[in-house]
């Protein structure tokens, strides 16, 4: 294939298949991963060659399952780590940080991270068309990727998706279908039409490619921290493969002697109303029974989580926990993080927030711990969420007297 990957290999038996746009096993229906040679990516990478690299997460290509130059997504990632003093204060914790993919370039939240690289492997091998199931960012992100590549784009949403998300797809000219359903109806029917149509499906024939973007949140976190890893962290989990894959980063790092031996615990955060892997956490069972979604956190609203098993092997093993939040609390962590620290996250970052809470409270997280928590999305894209929950402008004449007025008050 090439001196970097050797192909993909199926997670579950180990069967190896040539880097094709593949996703499952044929002999035991386990998913498809990359494997690639980290003896020969030792030998190219160096925290000198990282530094010197492109402002974006394409400094770690050697890192990344693509054979050629980056095409797609050339300033995606790399976003800011930024130290949150009044957030920790808050909730006591002395070295708390938020990874702000609120700024993602260019649709603003990590999935931008995922498809630069999946449209860059999709173009590699020989697509004209891409196509995804979405619960809304991850359709925004494609849309406007595959414009910047010249690529034909269909996005498939559930028909009941927040209008920011809608407008966020629809302004890249794309072929948006709304399905009446859930994300697992939307899901289960592009299945089908991938079976029918050769087209680059990211989160289907593509997945193994696509999924590995995420791995950037690790590398860039460790980079941002003096090339160390933190004590703690947070992750909101939809299908559970975001939680994999910083696991995973960081132990990719260790693995080619860029940092030194990892024991950050994995912390995974889901909504009440879709919590089918915090339910597994807390029953004690490697079961991902699959639920149906009732969440305003429709980001992360995934029934049926493809990585959902995976993610509960990665918190347990890590010494991680797994919680939840209501919906009202979901609203408080948005407003608690804009209040403290500026940021207006999407409702997924609410999630991450309010489960933050929870685990200090409960002694998980202690007060000595250096914490990240990873907020993956904007808040534009969920005004809904919290409209009502704001409260209103103060209206007044364009006198001084009415403006004194209301400072009494």
């Amino acid at each position: 294939m090439s001196d970097k990957i050797k192909g993909l290999k199926c997670r579950e038996c180990g069967k190896e298949y040539p880097a094709e746009p593949l996703h499952v096993c044929e002999f035991c229906f386990g998913p498809l991963e990359v494997n690639y040679n980290y003896d020969w990516i030792k030998g190219q990478i160096s925290r000198e060659k990282i530094e010197k690299g492109p402002k974006s997460l394409w400094r770690y290509i050697d890192l990344l399952p693509v054979v050629g130059e980056a095409t797609v997504g050339l300033y995606a990632g790399l976003t800011p780590l930024i130290r949150a003093h009044n957030l920790g204060d808050e909730l006591g914790i002395d070295e708390l940080y938020i990874k702000n993919d609120t700024v993602n370039h260019p649709t603003l939240s990590f999935k931008d991270r995922v498809v630069s690289i999946a449209l860059t492997r999709a173009k590699e091998l020989g697509f004209d068309t891409v196509a995804c199931a979405s619960t809304g960012n991850l359709a925004n992100s494609v849309a406007a990727h595959a414009a910047e590549a010249r690529l034909k784009c269909f996005v498939f949403i559930p028909g009941d998706l927040e209008a920011g998300k809608i407008l966020g797809s629809l302004i890249y000219q794309p072929t948006v279908v709304a399905v009446n359903g859930n994300y697992d109806d939307v899901n289960r029917l592009c299945s089908e039409i991938a079976a029918e149509y050769k087209w680059a499906f990211v989160n289907i024939n593509i997945r193994p490619y696509y999924a590995e973007g995420s791995k950037t949140l690790a590398y860039e976190t460790a980079e941002q921290l003096g090339w160390t890893t933190p004590d703690q962290v947070v992750v909101p989990a939809a299908s559970g493969s975001l939680l994999t894959k910083i696991w995973k980063g960081f132990n990719e790092m260790y693995k080619i002697g860029l940092i030194d031996k990892v024991n950050t615990k994995v912390n995974g955060a889901q909504a009440e109303g879709c919590s089918p892997i915090a339910t597994a956490y807390k029953n004690k069972t490697d079961y991902v029974k699959p639920v149906k979604p009732n969440t305003i956190a429709k980001s992360i609203a995934i029934g049926n989580p493809a990585d959902g098993y995976y993610a509960l092997k990665v918190v347990l093993e890590s010494g991680g926990a797994f919680d939840t939040v209501t919906d009202p609390e979901v609203v408080e962590g948005m407003k608690l993080l804009a209040r403290t620290e500026g940021i207006f996250a999407e409702t997924a970052g609410g999630v991450t927030v309010g489960v933050l809470k929870k685990l200090v409270e409960s002694g998980k997280i202690k007060k000595k711990d250096r914490t990240v928590a990873y907020i993956t999305g904007n808040g534009l894209k969920t005004q809904e969420a919290v409209i009502n929950a704001v409260g209103s402008p103060v209206f007044i004449d364009p006198k001084l007297s009415a403006f004194e007025k209301i400072l009494k008050k």
